[in-house]
């Protein structure tokens, strides 16, 4: 069931929390459709294991043939691995990193992307929609080589993809979080191993500031809604290690361990007798 972020009379985002079985396989992940009068666009389609779910959802608020886009925010499979059932079933564009633009064609049959990706370059801009545009902000190394997230100028959201990200079940990720600091610990693990340096923190947060931002909507996990909340997270990643700020030569030894592929665990290595 979609989760309405926003709605006027001629504008809807929508939000898709829970199309995965929480089997423990899969991360959860979110999926979203932007509608403006008679154009729509969705935002991380996701894999195929959320492909039927998201598709029949879609269709009971906006119709398929009209989908104008499909924005990817990167190019990770839980992203657009269902790429090529979106290209057979739509006429939709790809809206992706220039980065990504050659390697995304790998996700569908031949031909199926010809003349139907929009590369975006580096910078980033501004994407028709409807009678309003989005805002392809430059994301970077968040964790992606080539990344961007969504500014909604109607809605004031701003679709942060992996940045942002909380770990819990799609039921969970329905409820807006505004006590960010309750909420870091769902988050904190997460940051620091994808994301990629402080410097890359510190200087998306500085962009963003600029923005008026009514919630911060990431890809997998809860809404971050309100001032204060929005704010806090500002703070918190600018002051967040993580990455390569992590890592040193410890992280990079000729490895020792055994993995067994029956129990699919990881053993000391066996040492000779006398040895």
């Amino acid at each position: 069931m979609a989760l309405e972020l926003y709605r006027d009379k001629n504008h809807a985002c929508l939000m898709f929390t829970d199309l995965i079985e929480e089997d423990g396989q899969a991360v959860q992940a979110n999926q979203f459709l932007i509608v403006d009068d008679d154009t729509g666009a969705i935002i991380d389609p996701g894999g195929n294991l959320a492909f039927n779910e998201l598709f029949m959802g879609m269709t009971k608020h906006f119709p398929p043939h009209k989908l104008s886009y499909l924005i990817a925010s990167h190019a990770d499979p839980d992203i657009i691995a269902s790429l090529d059932r979106w290209m057979t079933s739509t006429k939709a564009n790809l809206v992706i990193s220039r980065v990504w633009e050659r390697f995304a064609p790998h996700f569908t049959k031949v031909g199926k992307t010809e003349n139907r990706v929009i590369g975006v370059p580096d910078g980033g801009g501004h994407l028709p929609l409807g009678r309003h545009e989005l805002v392809l902000l430059p994301a970077h190394f968040m964790h992606s080589e080539g990344n961007f997230h969504f500014y909604d100028p109607v809605s004031r959201i701003l679709f942060t993809g992996d940045l942002g990200v909380s770990m819990m079940s799609g039921a969970e990720a329905r409820v807006p979080v505004t006590d960010l600091k309750a909420h870091i610990p769902r988050m904190e693990g997460f940051h620091r191993r994808y994301m990629v340096s402080n410097k890359i923190l510190r200087l998306w947060a500085r962009m963003a500031r600029q923005l008026d931002i009514a919630m911060l909507v990431p890809q997998h996990g809860a809404p971050i809604m309100g001032k204060e909340a929005i704010n806090d997270f500002f703070e918190w990643i600018e002051n967040l290690m993580c990455g390569i700020d992590l890592f040193d030569d410890r992280a990079y030894q000729i490895p020792t361990a055994y993995i067994d592929p029956v129990t699919r665990q990881m053993r000391p290595a066996l040492r000779a007798v006398n040895a």
